[in-house]
């Protein structure tokens, strides 16, 4: 039995029949129904890669993928009582350095074929079924470029697709959006249908195929799909899209994020579906004007994106390995910070 339901209603979100931050209003703006988030991508991270392992090495110890998981897990309740309530996870992780254009590191839930691998499924289990616990949602990447050549072909694309969809649907998670790929436009994906157009083949065919077989009001898995910072969706993406997953790396001015907020509900596909930023890498809380702020201002849920940059310590940065998951620099505490005053006084356990 699961605790926890996602549901999308009237272009809100509801988590167990009730919206999210239920009558929240903050500082005259409406937060009732979003779905404030934080790219947590790295949660079930390994390297397979005999050559660049010893990269991710700890502070105090070698690199250990059940100590990364387990650290997650412990810090997972302090994030849901700053009122978080969703992470974005994905099967191929991101990139561990931030950004650059090389990934040497084999970082992949999947075999070559396709197939699932069982160690990364128990970790993923293991956040899910926590997530699912506290009353928290899960995006769910599945493909990551500088990873997808890991697969071998379209074919073994299609089956590891249909195996994380039947995971998904065996185990009864009720609290997953599905992200098919994070930035689907971006030029190092190897696979053609990772990218639009051929993108929306996957997106249907999640849909499809769990289709009637989910107690939710949607009756299936919730589908999306991320692009690169600065770009909407094309009309045909948000047509097959239930989320549209928007991205605000490159976005240094705010008033672009109310722009594509805007420009993405002008599609002419658009049917009402929420708009959620779930990777962003501008802070700047304290200023009169920031990218959380404007999508707060358009009612567009708003995802925190932390990496360590060069020079900094352990404490920095969610997506650089190792991670240290608790909130012990002063950019994240800002920003759980900032969600908590956000969030406010509201229930939003259920």
């Amino acid at each position: 039995m699961r605790s926890t339901t996602l549901d999308i209603r009237d272009g809100v979100f509801y988590i167990n029949d009730r919206p999210t931050y239920a009558g929240r209003v903050w500082q005259g703006r409406r937060i009732e129904g979003l779905l404030l988030n934080s790219r947590m991508v790295q949660g079930i991270f390994d390297d397979l890669n005999p050559d660049t392992r010893a990269k991710w090495n700890y502070p105090d110890g070698p690199w250990d993928p059940e100590r990364n998981t387990r650290e997650f897990l412990a810090a997972m309740p302090a994030w849901r009582a700053h009122g978080l309530l969703a992470i974005t996870l994905n099967l191929q992780g991101g990139n561990p350095e931030g950004y650059g254009r090389q990934q040497p590191w084999h970082n992949s839930a999947f075999e070559a074929d396709g197939n699932l691998r069982g160690d990364y499924q128990a970790r993923a289990e293991r956040i899910l079924d926590r997530a699912d616990e506290l009353g928290m949602a899960v995006i769910l990447g599945f493909f990551y470029f500088g990873q997808d050549e890991r697969l071998s072909d379209e074919a073994s694309v299609l089956r590891a697709t249909d195996a994380a969809t039947d995971w998904l649907l065996e185990r009864g998670y009720r609290n997953v959006i599905v992200e098919i790929c994070n930035e689907s436009d971006h030029p190092r994906y190897e696979h053609a249908i990772l990218r639009p157009p051929r993108v929306i083949e996957l997106l249907h065919r999640v849909a499809e195929r769990s289709r009637g077989r989910l107690h939710t009001a949607a009756g299936r898995l919730l589908v999306g799909v991320s692009l690169c910072g600065g770009q909407v969706p094309a009309d045909e993406l948000v047509a097959a899209s239930d989320v549209l997953l928007l991205h605000g790396n490159g976005v240094g001015d705010p008033g672009q994020i109310r722009q594509m907020a805007d420009e993405a509900r002008k599609r002419p596909s658009y049917r009402g579906q929420p708009v959620v930023f779930n990777e962003d890498d501008h802070y700047d809380f304290d200023r009169p004007d920031h990218n959380f702020l404007a999508a707060l201002d358009r009612q567009v849920s708003w995802g925190y994106f932390d990496y360590r940059r060069r020079g900094e310590g352990f404490a920095e940065g969610f997506q650089s390995v190792p991670v240290d998951w608790t909130i012990g620099s002063p950019r994240k505490r800002a920003f759980f910070e900032r969600v908590r005053e956000i969030a406010g006084a509201a229930d939003v356990t259920r």
